[in-house]
């Protein structure tokens, strides 16, 4: 796999490798037949004249805009309706399924919202069954208790336009063994223990990939997340043709250890770097050229035994400190009750949900996601299989006026080649939020076109530059955007357009969706009839 190929996705691109596998290479296939009526207007409502003459403008820009080459090869689906009436403006193909890619993210964080409620906290904690002597020996292991918080790092809150960083990448870690040795813990006589047991051991959901465990976009799934569960392995050049390149892997790991092949090359030849890590091997090995006195080069891998991963980084932590260790660093996986309730040594609490869940979609946050709907689940008890965590949702689509059978789900963020769903579940999705308490924190999460997140660099110097807030989706073959678009009128639109099966390069399909943009804002930008009484959206 080429190195430069992968370090120009975006977090959630990722190779499909059978097409089959994922429904992509074969027709689109149609959702269930509706029995019931829906909550987003199939456009039954007589249109008034100006109503049709802007659904007549923005269909012969779409047509246009997806007749090109090689744009037109592939499938796509359309849904615009008004905000505030629910009058369906334009639609084609809404009743179908296709791949969403990082639009599954709206789902997933609308649910977070409505079942945990914007003010949610995680809680880590260090553990022990043990007693601290006044020594201050610890008589027992240490146990650091994960619980799905998704941002034990270094993340600066609340996200403001870009993300930004302070301290170590493991500075909640830090943080907690500071706390131990406050305590004056001096020695453990056990060992210290990642335990991830709060949720059921499912590190890969159905439907992803090989080439997505090497990448921090595809890091696996545990209630322990220590800096996204990854580490940085950076490349260093020589000063001469044929000088060693230096590796090196922060923070220290026993996940997996480094094969460096790669050399120095001439100041005037591009790199080429390939990475190979085998699934469940302990080595990676890393080959190719550097050129001469260039930057170093940075890569982030994914840890794929964070449990573990997160107990070793501890135990190095507290050693730094001056705390001998008599044991090892270990993960525990399957719940156990020991005997006695277990003695809170230090815990981090963390930000609230609605500050963590804007990072999750303003830069489409896989693993973080995936933690959130466990998280949901998790509140109800444990689950037995990975199809009845699936299952968690359904309740809320339901109550979100949703038609059995539009959403097809195998995991939370995305990523998955077999998530389908159609574009009138995703309306009816935000048709259904805009009403909600939890609505303020979920709209500041989106992108904002030509702002921040996913869409900073689209729809600059356009009409729609601001005033499209919505999700972004992408893996191989696949380009997908959701969200609300406010018109200069101050009309409010909920749109859902989603592409399958696209070939080419990736900008094409990018493209064609800014044009769909600009295309909505300008020709339904019509001040909407006044209703019985002024209704203001929320914000």
């Amino acid at each position: 796999m080429k190195i430069q190929r992968i370090l120009k996705r975006c977090a959630v691109v990722a190779v499909v490798g059978a097409a089959c596998a994922c429904g992509i290479g074969a027709p689109l296939l149609r959702a269930q037949s509706k029995t019931s009526a829906v909550p987003v207007s199939r456009g039954a409502k007589k249109k008034s004249a100006a109503s049709k003459k802007a659904t007549a403008k923005f269909a012969s820009r779409a047509e246009a805009l997806l007749a090109t080459t090689p744009t037109n090869k592939g499938e796509w689906g359309l849904l615009v309706v008004d905000a505030e009436s629910g009058e369906t403006l334009y639609e084609q193909n809404a009743d179908k399924y296709f791949v969403p890619a990082s639009n599954m993210k709206l789902f997933t964080t609308a649910l977070a919202l409505a079942k945990l409620g914007p003010e949610y906290r995680f809680h880590t904690t260090l553990e022990t069954q043990g007693a601290i002597s006044s020594e201050g020996v610890l008589r027992g292991d240490l146990i650091l208790v994960g619980r799905g918080d998704p941002n034990l790092s270094n993340r600066k809150f609340p996200y403001e336009l870009k993300e930004e960083f302070d301290g170590p990448p493991q500075k909640v870690l830090v943080e907690l063994a500071d706390a131990l040795v406050t305590k004056g813990v001096k020695e453990i006589s056990g060992d210290v223990v990642g335990d991830d047991s709060y949720f059921p051991r499912e590190r890969y959901p159905n439907g992803w990939e090989i080439d997505d465990m090497v990448w921090e976009y595809g890091a696996a799934i545990s209630a322990i997340v220590v800096d996204d569960n990854t580490v940085a392995l950076t490349l260093t050049p020589g000063e001469q043709p044929g000088n060693p390149v230096q590796a090196a892997v922060t923070p220290a790991t026993p996940d997996f250890m480094v094969e460096n092949r790669v050399t120095t090359s001439a100041a005037d030849v591009k790199s080429d770097l390939t990475l190979t890590r085998e699934p469940g091997s302990n080595l990676v090995v890393v080959k190719g050229t550097l050129p001469a006195k260039s930057a170093p080069r940075k890569l982030v891998l994914a840890i794929e035994e964070p449990a573990q991963h997160a107990a070793a980084v501890l135990k190095r932590l507290l050693e730094e400190r001056g705390v001998r260790v008599a044991g090892v660093a270990r993960a525990r996986h399957d719940h156990a009750e020991p005997g006695g309730d277990p003695v809170v040594l230090a815990e981090h609490a963390s930000v609230p949900l609605g500050d963590a869940l804007k990072l999750v979609n303003k830069i489409s946050q896989n693993l973080h996601t995936e933690m959130l709907l466990r998280t949901v689940a998790r509140q109800s008890g444990v689950w037995a299989t990975p199809d009845d965590l699936m299952k968690v949702p359904a309740d809320f689509y339901a109550a979100a006026g949703i038609e059995p059978g539009d959403v097809i789900q195998t995991d939370a963020s995305g990523l998955s080649r077999h998530d389908l769903v159609t574009p009138r579940a995703i309306v009816t999705l935000l048709t259904f939020a805009q009403k909600q308490s939890w609505f303020g924190p979920y709209y500041a999460s989106l992108p904002v076109a030509g702002i921040d997140g996913t869409l900073e660099d689209r729809m600059k110097n356009t009409p729609a530059a601001g005033r499209i807030h919505a999700k972004t989706g992408s893996v191989e073959h696949v380009r997908t955007l959701s969200g609300f678009a406010e018109t200069p009128g101050g009309r409010r639109l909920i749109f859902s357009f989603l592409s399958n099966n696209q070939g080419g390069k990736s900008h094409e399909a990018a493209d064609a969706l800014t044009g769909l943009c600009v295309a909505m804002i300008e020709e339904f930008n019509v001040t909407p009839p006044k209703r019985g009484r002024e209704h203001k959206h929320p914000q």
